[in-house]
């Protein structure tokens, strides 16, 4: 009975953790379609000490649905915020080219939005604060908003305010009474993270100065189907945005969509930057140029998708008879990469019981555990002193700098396997 107990407090307790949505998170029609299947996962991000092995991991649903009244591309199963957020490990800084990224993006910004000198600029979802500080720098007033408490903390040390919190419509309002207008406010790859995206786009729509500008990065779903990024789908990731659908909602919320841009960043980006409907800059020709594309595409019709879940289901099967192949021969295999989409990667795959270890650049990784499988996250010179046979490059979107960081490695005859957007298997 003790047992039973146990296992319904859980159940309850999982449950507590996750719900599901019944209409589009965009245009609230319940008229939505499952058009992609992956494995549940524990959060993407849910790494842990040797201390919590223990601890049970829950896993939670991993379905992409498609509304076929905007077109909007969306996970419906929610998990508790809290649960993703509060303890966030990641670091903007310490993704390869990110820094480089943002003083590219921050110079755009500033010389498309000319704010005066000492005008506020908000980024929503700030992290360690790499975009306010070149705003700062720039002799604007900067303010930050993240959940992730410790690193809101670290920002606010190191000479950047950031307020520990969940962005919303009653904190805009609050700050524009406290602070004034902001002539920018940027959401970089978190205008895709919040259930409430509606309350979101009120909120901003508040703060925004009358020739203020909204400026956001989301995973672009057209670079996801066309570039097989289905590992970018992850619950932090509840919606994968094109064009098309964002502009009608930003429209529904008082914003305009003044342009559109693809960007390389995470595997493929959208950046669109927004004004007060009615504000004072022109539409720029670039939206209808992606609407186009859109279209003629199919980012509208539910077979592209069921074509894309077909295509990663290949990956998955060709992937994992390589794996089996080398591990039937005796061979040694390593993963390379802690990051959120190895977690998607690895347990769609089914390829965690292949890897003997997973290495990762990032010092707070390492000596960490994956979730749910728990398999050991160590720096990169485990790859000399344990001499894996294969290292299987998990954040293949970097593999390039991940091989050349690693010459050695191929020197004393280990093999590199980049396993998507195509099965490749690198040596000297």
């Amino acid at each position: 009975m003790a047992g039973i107990n146990r296992a319904e407090a859980r159940a309850a307790k999982m449950s507590s953790r996750v719900s599901r949505r019944t209409t589009c998170r965009l245009c609230e029609a319940p008229d939505v379609e499952l058009v992609l299947h992956l494995q549940p996962t524990p959060p993407a991000d849910a790494y842990v000490p040797a201390d919590r092995l223990k601890e049970p991991q829950d896993s939670y649903p991993l379905d992409l649905f498609f509304c076929r009244r905007c077109g909007h591309a969306q996970l419906l199963d929610v998990v508790d915020p809290k649960v993703l957020f509060q303890d966030y490990l990641y670091i903007s800084s310490s993704s390869p080219g990110l820094e480089d990224h943002f003083q590219s993006y921050s110079d755009q910004v500033l010389a498309y939005a000319k704010p005066p000198a000492g005008a506020l600029a908000l980024d929503i979802g700030s992290n360690n604060g790499i975009l306010l500080k070149l705003f700062k720098q720039q002799g604007l007033k900067v303010l930050g908003v993240d959940p992730a408490r410790e690193i809101a903390g670290q920002a606010t040390r190191s000479g950047i305010e950031t307020i520990p919190a969940f962005f919303s419509s009653h904190l805009a309002r609050q700050l524009r009474a406290e602070r004034g207008p902001a002539a920018i406010v940027t959401a970089n790859n978190v205008f895709a993270h919040s259930d409430g995206l509606a309350d979101m786009a009120e909120g901003i729509q508040t703060l925004l100065a009358p020739d203020g500008v909204f400026v956001f990065e989301v995973s672009y779903l057209m670079d996801v189907i066309e570039g097989m990024v289905f590992d970018f789908i992850y619950h932090e990731h509840l919606c994968y945005h094109s064009v098309k659908p964002l502009q009608a909602f930003l429209l529904r919320h008082g914003l305009e969509l003044i342009n559109a841009e693809r960007v390389p960043t995470k595997g493929g980006s959208l950046r669109g930057t927004a004004q007060l409907v009615g504000g004072p800059r022109r539409v720029e020709p670039a939206v209808a140029k992606l609407l186009t594309l859109e279209a003629k595409i199919g980012l509208d019709r539910t077979d592209v998708f069921k074509d894309f879940a077909a295509r990663v289901e290949c990956a998955k099967s060709e992937t994992r008879q390589s794996l089996r192949e080398l591990k039937a021969a005796g061979k040694t295999i390593a993963g390379y990469g802690a990051c959120a989409t190895a977690t998607t990667l690895i347990h769609h795959f089914q390829i965690g019981g292949m890897l003997d270890f997973i290495v990762d650049d990032n010092v707070q990784r390492q000596n960490l555990y994956s979730p749910g499988l728990h398999i050991p996250i160590l720096p990169p010179a485990a790859i000399y002193k344990k001499k894996p046979d294969c290292v299987l490059i998990l954040a293949w979107r970097f593999a390039e700098p991940i091989m050349q960081g690693h010459p050695a490695f191929m020197h004393q005859g280990g093999r590199f396997i980049i396993p998507l957007p195509k099965l490749r298997i690198v040596h000297a």
